[in-house]
């Protein structure tokens, strides 16, 4: 069983910036990590993600939002910057051993997903 503990979560005012963290609990690598999100009320949705040497992110967040790992390559962030209150929601971080379809933002390509870490953006 892979847990994936995430940190970083919290409250921050609008135009803050943020910085999730995500790893294995052991700091297994994974080829393929992501994050996403879920608004109250909507879906859950993609943010973000990749392999270990190419990155994407949504429509949505780009040019606010990036996607990096360590040096180690067992951590993925999940840089948040000019933050919003639409940028509130629980963020997840999911990993992959295999992107079948070459979306990263297909969620059931995914095999294991943390528990989710709160961020609230306050006007």
């Amino acid at each position: 069983q892979v847990q994936l503990v995430e940190s970083g979560g919290g409250l921050v005012q609008v135009g803050d910036s943020l910085r999730l963290s995500c790893a294995t609990a052991d700091h297994t690598i994974f080829y393929n990590m992501g994050w996403f999100r879920q608004a109250p009320g909507k879906e859950r949705e993609f943010v973000g993600g990749g392999d270990l040497t190419h990155t994407t992110v949504a429509d949505s967040v780009k040019g606010r939002f990036a996607i990096s790992r360590d040096s180690a390559k067992s951590t993925l962030y999940l840089q948040m910057n000019t933050m919003e209150p639409e940028d509130t929601a629980v963020y997840y971080c999911a990993v992959a051993f295999w992107i079948r379809s070459g979306n990263y933002a297909s969620q059931t390509e995914y095999d294991y997903w943390g528990q989710g870490t709160q961020v609230t953006v306050s006007s």
